[in-house]
């Protein structure tokens, strides 16, 4: 499938944003691990306004039905999470998912699940999925894990700890990266009632306790919000109003730092409430003048990167965007994709080091057929498409890919003005 875009003269629209994925993912887990055995997943239990999207839907599925066989398709998230929930639930699974996910390794957390007792196997490549996990009752006690692999590693120990006869004491080595989705998984579970907190800069200490079923509500999604931002610099219209609904400000999401990265590029965001913890629409404005160059560190919010390389090279914005090591593993190898799509648009973007992206101005003859692949990476396929202000026509293949995290990404667009032509 391909969609052609074309924008709108002016872009303005009220859009209700997806719930937060990482969130939702999150409370998902342990929502089941407070439940125990009298685990429940209809809909009058589980935590509310859960996202809708692909990478959500697997978990409830898995969690609802248990089968031998657990495909989580190209869920990264949940194949971290799950792995570590099925180790400590009583049980034998297989757990597996696309091809490309049975190349995206998983020998770092299976080796700590190892260390605390787990009986994990690889059925396949070793080192990656899919994996056959026999769970039960682990003993927990001390590892370390290096801090700058995926923090999703790290968050499905975290969330198993308080399961474990010892609990868990985790050390992180290293440089750590994704600190903020760490902390978020800690205060999820401090909201479900477990003993849990930094001792040292590099060490997180988890006491055995037991997690307490409570209700529990999700607010929206400020990954998805950043894609809003992004369009209101291309369109560089000061006329044009965007208002992005369920979000809080002062949020436990690391991604919330958008708000602060686009007002260097001259987006002002505007609260309708400040109360703590409640959530509220925001109405972006383009108000301000662009830097003449932006230099950033990415370490704490990787999924922010491809929405500041796509709208700073179209913006003739210099930049230089380190803390990308963990974009190679993700749905593709997004340095290498982004390379390849901007050179489309007439960019040449270089990756300097391992993890470092940076445009000096650098052009190109741009593709007179602009067609975006995406990689089956929905980031990919959203980053790319404001580019359609400025490319108009644009077009981005497999377009479906966003329902991994935002569902309704095109139904939104055309409501605020897009026009978008279908073709298989």
């Amino acid at each position: 499938m391909q969609y052609i875009l074309k924008a709108p003269a002016r872009i303005g629209a009220t859009i209700n944003l997806p719930a937060s994925k990482s969130i939702s993912n999150r409370a998902l887990i342990i929502h089941a691990l407070a439940m125990g055995d009298n685990i429940d997943c209809s809909e009058d239990t589980l935590p509310e306004n859960l996202s809708d999207c692909d990478d959500t839907d697997v978990i409830i599925r898995a969690l609802k039905d248990m089968p031998e066989t657990i495909d989580i398709k190209a869920a990264g998230t949940a194949m971290r999470f799950m792995t570590a929930y099925l180790s400590v639930t009583q049980g034998e699974h297989t757990l597996t998912g696309t091809e490309r996910m049975k190349h995206r390794p998983i020998s770092i957390l299976v080796d700590a699940l190892r260390r605390l007792g787990a009986d994990i196997s690889y059925e396949g490549e070793e080192g990656f999925p899919p994996l056959r996990i026999k769970g039960g009752g682990l003993q927990g006690g001390y590892i370390d894990i290096p801090g700058n692999v995926s923090s999703q590693y790290i968050s499905a120990l975290l969330m198993i700890g308080p399961m474990l006869a010892e609990g868990l004491t985790l050390r992180l080595t290293g440089e750590i990266i994704s600190r903020p989705y760490i902390d978020l998984t800690l205060c999820t579970m401090r909201d479900y009632g477990a003993d849990v907190d930094w001792t040292d800069n590099d060490t997180i200490r988890v006491e055995p306790t037991q997690y307490k079923p409570r209700p529990f509500f999700i607010e929206n999604d400020w990954s998805a919000a950043s894609y809003w931002y992004e369009m209101l610099v291309i369109a560089n219209d000061p006329e044009a109003e965007v208002k992005l609904t369920g979000l809080t400000d002062g949020s436990r999401q690391g991604d919330s730092v958008v708000k602060y990265l686009f007002s260097v590029l001259g987006v002002k965001t505007i609260f309708g409430t400040k109360e703590k913890g409640l959530p509220t629409t925001i109405t972006l404005k383009r108000v301000g003048y662009l830097p003449e160059r932006m230099d950033y560190d990415f370490i704490n919010q990787p999924d922010m990167a491809q929405t500041f390389v796509v709208c700073c090279a179209l913006m003739n914005i210099p930049f230089r965007f380190t803390g990308l090591s963990s974009l190679k593993i993700k749905e593709t190898d997004r340095i290498k994709a982004l390379k390849i799509e901007l050179r489309k648009l007439g960019y040449i973007i270089r990756e300097e080091n391992s993890g470092e992206l940076s445009w000096d101005g650098e052009r190109c003859e741009p593709d007179e057929d602009i067609a975006i692949d995406t990689y089956e990476d929905h980031r990919m396929a959203m980053a790319f498409a404001p580019a359609a202000i400025v490319k108009p026509g644009l077009k981005i293949n497999n377009p479906q890919v966003v329902s991994k995290s935002y569902p309704h990404f095109w139904d939104d667009l055309r409501k605020a003005g897009f026009t978008i032509e279908e073709h298989e």
